[in-house]
């Protein structure tokens, strides 16, 4: 049976794509954790340091803000260098990152920390999105970009729980170390252990000048969906435990109740990625969890019911993660995927930058965490009015 497999190359072919995939999910998983960290250690950077939630949020936002500069050329930098040499590349910027975060005594190397893991992040996410899309094509594409996306959750969820417990048992410097370290194994499995499908080989070196009109609106709708959701998913991570701190709950219990949404999730967006591959009912399960995400973040301030709303949340709000950033793939042709990625997370980092800001913002000027999650909810039904564009146009045969 054993030798069958080997000299069949379709299956071999399957067998490889699902061991790929594993990999990237683990190498994907430093970049949840890193992130995560800023946000875990809040309580003692505000107390140790001396900073405001308003520089909490701009710290949290600033992880994204390389993207604006940096996905363009990221997407072209893939005519020069290998798939797996980029992610190399960008884990170790991370890993980079986080070890000026650790040494910070102040807002600005911890601005600087910030910036240098985000850029590393910018690379990663063109290029391990890429990735899926060429090991799957149409070929349960959902479901596994679910299970990629995935990962970014579960790093986040370590961090939530590791990072907290780390700060309160040796200290926060140690927490952003740990996360690097992390990142910097993660490069040396991708780099040693990936390869890539044939077929990108083959169409790796396409001419690419700019993206068709219509593939242009479509991806930055795409964006905009994907943007939107994770906006609120962050502010939900951020700014949700600071809210169950008010409703009498510990610290540390805080962060383990909102944890439980993003450990939820990473089964949840799995299934909810077949479910869409095996149903096509993929409008009834973006709009439906939208929509339940919504009202959990206005629900929030009901305490004695968080568990219940946090496991709400992970099982349905931000289950379709893996379904919204497919779109991605639906938007561009395939040879164009990775500049169009360049261009689809250019538009994401937009969002993303500015959000956590605007959030901090809203929690200093009305002194209460629970305006940051009403923004939350807005951001939510914004993702399904961006949506509805997006299948407008995608199923109207006239340009745009």
């Amino acid at each position: 049976m054993q030798m069958a497999d080997m000299q069949n190359p379709r299956t071999e072919s399957s067998r490889t794509r699902w061991l790929m995939l594993a990999l990237l999910f683990v190498g994907r998983t430093g970049t949840g954790f890193q992130f995560q960290a800023l946000g875990s250690l809040s309580e003692p950077l505000v107390g140790q340091l001396g900073l405001s939630y308003t520089e909490i949020g701009t710290l949290i936002g600033l992880f994204m803000l390389p993207g604006l500069v940096l996905a363009l050329p990221a997407g072209y930098a893939g005519r020069y260098l290998s798939d797996r040499a980029l992610i190399a590349i960008a884990l170790l910027t991370l890993a980079a990152g986080g070890v000026i975060a650790a040494i910070a005594q102040g807002f600005g190397l911890l601005a600087l920390g910030r910036i240098v893991s985000g850029a590393g992040f910018v690379i990663s996410t063109v290029y391990f999105t890429k990735m899926i899309a060429d090991w799957f094509g149409n070929r349960e594409l959902a479901t596994a970009m679910s299970i990629l996306v995935m990962s970014w959750p579960f790093g986040i969820a370590m961090a939530q729980v590791g990072h907290v417990w780390i700060a309160v048992n040796f200290d926060w410097r140690t927490a952003f170390l740990v996360a690097s370290a992390y990142c910097a194994v993660g490069a040396a499995a991708v780099f040693l252990l990936y390869r890539g499908p044939a077929h990108a080989k083959r169409s790796q070196h396409a001419s690419l000048v700019a993206l068709p009109r219509r593939e242009l609106v479509l991806t930055l709708l795409a964006s905009t969906v994907w943007g939107l959701f994770n906006a609120s998913y962050v502010i939900f991570l951020s700014f949700a435990p600071q809210v169950l701190v008010g409703g009498g709950y510990q610290p540390t219990r805080a962060a383990a109740v909102i944890s439980i949404a993003s450990w939820v999730m990473i089964f949840s967006g799995a299934l909810c990625g077949q479910l869409v591959d095996r149903t096509g009912q993929r409008d009834l399960v973006i709009y439906g969890c939208l929509g339940v995400g919504a009202l959990v973040l206005l629900l929030l301030p009901l305490t004695s019911h968080a568990v219940a709303l946090s496991l709400l949340f992970g099982l349905i709000a931000v289950a379709p993660a893996g379904v919204i950033i497919a779109l991605s793939a639906e938007a561009m042709a395939p040879q164009r995927r990775a500049l169009g990625m360049g261009v689809f997370m250019t538009f994401y980092f937009m969002q993303q930058t500015a959000a956590p800001p605007l959030a901090g913002w809203l929690f200093d000027r009305g002194g209460d965490p629970y305006w940051p999650v009403l923004l939350g909810a807005l951001l939510f039904a914004g993702a399904a009015l961006a949506y509805w564009g997006f299948r407008r146009i995608q199923k109207s045969a006239l340009p745009v």
